[in-house]
């Protein structure tokens, strides 16, 4: 193990260590990402070992599928689990699946519910026309991961929070992960983003990732204006239904990993020792299942025996 990799452990038991449950990697020499050409910043590979030197403290981590070409999502799983065969810190992966095509959706949620590196699938909407997240195909999709037992992470914008309500009551047994808090700016809070927010919390399903939230307000923004915002979200969901995460390495576009990780300590200033605990650490591994996926031997890549 590197020396940036023993800042990062594998979470057990008896520590608390946090986990970040929104992170990010891609290699554009190996994966195509189309998005990557409106963002020429971060258009360069973010491995995870530019993860381990980035990070200030040790942490684990749940990948994020990260908008490669659909039909390379296996690939991309392929490749995150190589990875993390030798970095035990990453604890498992939210892969890709189009839910709203439901042969393939139902043939992947399939697969992904045998694997036990996949806690969780993501198909993201944050681009999709009004109506796409609460059209009866995509419903269908979501209703199938509540069946196989998969969270679904929602990547929406602000006002697409209301459809993502409307899914959440029309699929009760599919957990809903709302990341990044729906993508308001800080600066700029819309009084309709917290009455949604307090409509998608009443909804039992849906936990809510404190993750993201700096990249969409300005870079070097207040850490006071964020932590007002995130206290929002806290009071609307409760410290049990909300979940650090870091959107690594998008977050580099407005903050470094340690000034985040700090905004959200400050947000959870005030709560019990426990309650902290777990937004930072235990309702990770609760909401993605993460004692199993650890617990389990992984699949092998596809370039390994069997």
């Amino acid at each position: 193990m590197s020396g940036a990799d023993a800042r990062i452990r594998p979470a057990d038991g008896g520590d608390r260590t946090p986990i970040d449950s929104h992170v990010h990697f891609w290699g554009p020499s190996r994966l195509s990402y189309p998005w990557l050409g409106g963002a020429p910043e971060i258009n360069r590979p973010f491995t995870p070992d530019d993860f381990s030197h980035a990070v200030p403290e040790p942490v684990g981590a749940v990948f994020v599928e990260a908008g490669r070409v659909d039909d390379q999502a296996v690939d991309e799983l392929d490749w995150v689990r190589a990875e993390a065969g030798t970095r035990p810190w990453i604890l498992g992966a939210v892969a890709h699946a189009p839910l709203e095509d439901h042969v393939t959706a139902e043939a992947l949620i399939g697969t992904y519910a045998d694997d036990p590196f996949v806690v969780g699938v993501r198909r993201n909407l944050q681009d999709e026309a009004d109506g796409f997240a609460t059209s009866a195909d995509f419903r269908s999709g979501v209703s199938l991961l509540g069946e196989a037992g998969l969270p679904f992470d929602a990547c929406v914008r602000a006002r697409q929070l209301p459809e993502l309500a409307e899914l959440a009551a029309s699929c009760p047994r599919t957990v809903i992960v709302l990341d990044h808090l729906g993508k308001p700016s800080a600066a700029h809070l819309d009084p309709s983003w917290r009455q949604a927010m307090d409509r998608l919390a009443n909804c039992g399903n849906v936990v809510c990732k404190l993750s993201g939230l700096a990249t969409e307000t300005a870079p070097d923004a207040e850490p006071g204006l964020l932590v007002s915002v995130l206290r929002q979200a806290l009071e609307a969901f409760g410290p049990d239904r909300c979940l650090y995460g870091g959107d690594w390495p998008v977050m580099t576009l407005a903050t470094g990993y340690g000034t985040w990780l700090a905004v959200v300590r400050a947000a959870l200033a005030g709560f019990s020792d426990e309650a902290a605990d777990a937004v930072l650490r235990t309702n990770a591994i609760r909401t993605y299942g993460l004692d199993r996926a650890q617990a389990s031997p992984r699949h092998p890549t596809r370039e390994e025996p069997a």
